[in-house]
C-alpha cells in the first residue's frame, strides 16, 4: 500500500498487540503510554476514540481507557 492510503485503511492495517509491541520495543513504559492517552484525550478525544476502535478494541474497554485517561 502506497503513501495515498487513506486513514481509515491505515488503522485496519494494525491491531491492539501489534501496537502495544511496537511501543514496548521503543522502549515506551507503562507510565508513558497512560500519558499518552490522557494527553489524546484531552487535546483530541474524538480521534481518540476513532483510534481506539480503529485497533480493534471492543467499545466498552475503549469506554474504560477514555475513562481512565480523564483522571490522569
Amino acid at each position: 500500500m502506497g503513501p495515498a492510503a487513506n486513514k481509515e485503511s491505515i488503522m485496519k492495517m494494525i491491531n491492539k498487540p501489534q501496537f502495544v509491541a511496537l511501543l514496548d520495543g521503543a522502549g515506551v513504559t507503562d507510565e508513558q503510554k497512560t500519558r499518552f492517552h490522557a494527553l489524546f484525550e484531552q487535546r483530541h478525544p474524538e480521534f481518540h476514540e476513532v483510534f481506539l476502535l480503529g485497533l480493534g478494541i471492543a467499545p466498552d474497554e475503549v469506554a474504560r481507557i477514555r475513562a481512565g485517561s480523564k483522571k490522569g
